[in-house]
């Protein structure tokens, strides 16, 4: 079985992919994770004690530190997850994402290079640089309030045209991946998700925060009319979707990886309401009334919709949690480990808003 190293395994995505590696598979992994604020070894709790995990806490834009991670571990394959991901922060902080996203992903670009180098015939023909990215590197797609008729999706060769400087600095390292891969031999494949949710997800992105204001009674605010349009990908589906990627995918060839699950943000949130009412239903009033409208973001993407076709044809792959199913997992998960979420903020985050461009 192959040694993986996964770079931001202590993330939302990462740690799911860590979990199943460990769990599902007999393969051993070793976790490089800087610990930023979304960063959380509580979500590899389950896993921290087994032989075939290890945690190296490095920073990816730290060459001489990756270059020593990658001489004592000896792994066969790279899975990339490592990335500042919060589009909001890219409008506040553009900065910290074209250093992490972008420097971040050439320094290991670079580091692997130069250690792909050094392996035997055997290990070479194993190897694979594998570069986790997002949907959001299209752009936005037409909306059905514009256009009638079939409605068009993202394929795995549609034109980019990223709108914000978070997916301005994914695009940019999706293609260092594919420049290293041509320029310099290096094994790659990539893949471009759509939006994840589950279990251990930081109260940041849309459906924590709605599960976790709803609970206490805070509004729950929904940019402009909610009606901005989402493929929603269950993280645990999307972590074997990853694996298989990084394990059977075709060199120099990029996946897209969809739920099948287009909601629109207001949809999701009533969904979220209707849930909580079930589970944990408020005392006075419902958790509907909580919803409120605030400006929305700046350059924001109206719709997301991926074509999955390919990953299902050439590696067997579908979803397994339909949206339904899924997001009552994912509530009942929050309601089951509210200690988590308390411990996860600590003071520098409190489920304000962010990136209002102001």
């Amino acid at each position: 079985m192959s040694k993986i190293l996964v770079t931001g395994g202590a993330g939302f995505i990462g740690s799911a992919v860590v979990r199943y590696l460990v769990n599902e598979t007999e393969h051993s992994v070793v976790n490089l994770d800087k610990l930023t604020y979304a960063g959380n070894l509580e979500s590899l709790s389950s896993v921290s004690n087994d032989p075939r995990y290890a945690f190296e806490q490095v920073d990816i834009c730290d060459a001489a530190e990756v270059k020593l991670v990658l001489e004592q571990h000896q792994p066969d394959l790279i899975m990339h997850l490592a990335a500042e991901s919060h589009v909001d922060r890219s409008i506040d902080g553009p900065g910290e994402f074209i250093q992490t996203n972008l420097v971040g992903t050439y320094v290991l670009l670079d580091q692997a290079r130069a250690y792909f180098q050094t392996l035997n015939a055997e290990k070479k023909a194993g190897f694979r640089f594998h570069h986790i990215s997002t949907d959001e590197v299209y752009g936005d797609l037409p909306h059905p309030e514009e256009q009638s008729g079939e409605l068009p999706l993202f394929t795995e060769s549609t034109a980019y045209a990223p709108s914000s400087p978070y997916s301005a600095s994914k695009a940019g390292s999706d293609h260092l991946v594919r420049a290293w891969n041509r320029t310099f031999g290096l094994p790659t494949v990539l893949t471009n998700c759509s939006n994840n949710y589950g279990p251990y997800h930081f109260p940041e992105k849309l459906v924590p925060l709605m599960i976790l204001n709803a609970l206490e009674g805070k509004p729950l605010p929904v940019y402009g009319k909610g009606n901005q349009i989402r493929d929603w990908l269950y993280v645990e589906d999307h972590a074997r979707a990853l694996v298989l990627v990084a394990t059977q995918g075709t060199i120099g060839e990029t996946y897209n990886i969809g739920g099948h699950n287009e909601k629109q943000n207001i949809e999701v949130v009533h969904t979220i309401c209707d849930l909580l009412e079930e589970l944990s239903p408020r005392a006075e009033g419902t958790y509907k009334d909580l919803i409120t409208t605030v400006q929305d973001r700046p350059g924001h993407d109206m719709r997301y919709a991926i074509d999955a076709s390919k990953i299902q044809r050439e590696l067997g792959w579908v979803p397994q949690e339909t949206f339904e199913s899924g997001i009552r997992k994912t509530v009942q998960w929050y309601l089951d480990n509210q200690a988590w979420c308390q411990r996860v903020q600590d003071g520098s985050y409190q489920r304000e808003r962010l990136g209002s461009a102001n």
